[in-house]
């Protein structure tokens, strides 16, 4: 059996938060490497692990998986999650399209209170803790969603 797939990502939800909710869903364990200084973002990409230098990155089934998308079409097909028929592909992508222009706004938010800061830890601690409270939209589709099961 291949081992647990490796999540590179900052520590906060992200583009990772997609990933991470599907892996759940599928019922798989993962481990988490956090990248935490410049110099663990500057590794993956003198290592060639980022194919567009870009993270999330995930190391699964031998390979490594970059580009948000790329790696839930991955995952969903592996574990039969991409919907049994249109409709159900339909509300999958609606939370995965939600998902990732409710964490481009919440970057946008966070950088324009954070300019108010003084120090730069202060922003860091502030942009860490914000991002760690962030809710994304899986309550609402959820709840939505329910009354309308497929």
């Amino acid at each position: 059996m291949a081992g647990k797939p490796k999540l590179h990502y900052f520590n906060g939800r992200g583009r990772m938060e997609s990933i991470r909710w599907l892996l759940a869903a599928a019922g798989v364990e993962f481990e988490e490497i956090f990248i935490e200084t410049p110099e663990d973002l500057n590794k993956l990409k003198n290592d060639g692990y980022l194919l567009f230098q870009q993270v999330p990155m995930v190391e699964m089934d031998g390979m490594k998986i970059v580009q948000t998308r790329a790696i839930l079409n991955y995952i969903a097909t592996k574990y039969n999650l991409y919907g049994k028929d249109i409709k159900e592909r339909a509300l999958l992508m609606n939370y995965e399209a939600g998902k990732m222009v409710g964490s481009s706004l919440q970057i946008l938010r966070l950088l324009d209170t954070s300019q108010q800061l003084e120090t730069k830890d202060n922003v860091s601690e502030y942009v860490a803790d914000k991002a760690r409270e962030q809710k994304g939209p899986k309550e609402l589709v959820l709840k939505v969603h329910k009354s309308q099961e497929c």
